[in-house]
């Protein structure tokens, strides 16, 4: 009898076993998407304050009337589901900076998404070039950069400078990159390892290399693979960009920024999102 049940048992442990790691490697490569085309499941909503003229947007924090829409409130409809090009898209009207982000943190990942720009502009940004973001590793309280965005490293999305990087408060990273003429920093494969990000003399943005965004109008592939400390920002199937040691730095400790959540800027452009999806990855390709 003793025998019997030890037999049993043991079967039992086995299947689990078996089917145990069959879960574990089907999370590895396999999409997940992320934006279900209906609503915002699985997203919260983050806003700051009404831009109010003449003010200065980025110190709004400081304003002794400041009072942000905060979290998951949005009177204004800046975050949306629509139709557009026959497909659902998530829009980001722009009217109030803040940021749409995951409810969840990823880590060691492949995310694809694409984006366009629609045609509405907000101040202070009614002159300028259509901005948004796709930031990542977003970490901390909700509006911790300048009352807005999550702790965390961006691919800039933006007009003319889709695929660039900046690393907000308080993220850093290494970038091979030459000097421009116009003392901007580009991403050179085979240039000088440097550190950007708050704290560095160098600054925290860095321009990306080719410029392979579409017109404006057009729909554009964005994808971003992060393993570990390294990452690399890919535009319409080019490399951009190649970052390493990701790290961030909070009360003069600095420690690795390898996980966190995935937020979408509106900051003052109407734009869209649609076929965000995401899948585990175990190594970086070769790019």
């Amino acid at each position: 009898m003793k025998n019997t049940i030890y037999i049993i048992f043991s079967l039992i442990l086995f299947v689990s076993c078996k089917d145990t790691k069959k879960v574990e490697k089907a999370t590895v490569n396999e999409w997940e998407t992320l934006f279900n085309g209906e609503d915002l499941t699985g997203w919260d909503t983050y806003l700051g304050m009404p831009y109010k003229e003449g003010q200065d947007i980025w110190n709004q924090k400081k304003l002794p009337d400041y009072q942000p829409f905060g979290l998951n409130n949005d009177p204004l409809n800046v975050f949306s589901v629509v139709e557009v090009d026959g497909k659902p898209a998530l829009r980001l009207s722009g009217e109030v900076y803040g940021g749409i982000s995951t409810t969840k943190e990823y880590e060691n990942y492949h995310l694809q998404l694409e984006f366009k720009w629609g045609t509405l502009k907000f101040a202070p940004r009614l002159d300028a070039v259509r901005d948004s973001g796709l930031l990542y590793h977003g970490t901390d309280e909700q509006g911790t950069e300048a009352g807005f965005w999550l702790r965390s490293q961006e691919m800039q999305v933006q007009e003319g400078d889709t695929g660039d990087y900046w690393g907000i408060a308080g993220a850093q990273v290494d970038i091979r990159t030459e000097m421009r003429v116009d003392t901007l920093y580009q991403y050179n494969p085979q240039g000088e390892l440097r550190h950007f990000g708050d704290g560095s003399e160098l600054g925290r943005n860095v321009k990306k290399f080719p410029d392979n965004e579409k017109p404006t109008g057009e729909w554009n592939t964005l994808d971003l693979y992060t393993y570990q400390t390294k990452s690399a920002h890919v535009v319409n199937g080019k490399v951009t960009m190649i970052l390493e040691n990701s790290r961030i730095t909070i009360d003069s400790i600095t420690k690795p920024l390898t996980k966190g959540k995935i937020q979408l800027q509106t900051e003052g452009a109407e734009v869209y999102y649609r076929n965000i999806k995401i899948k585990l990855i175990d190594k970086l390709p070769e790019f």
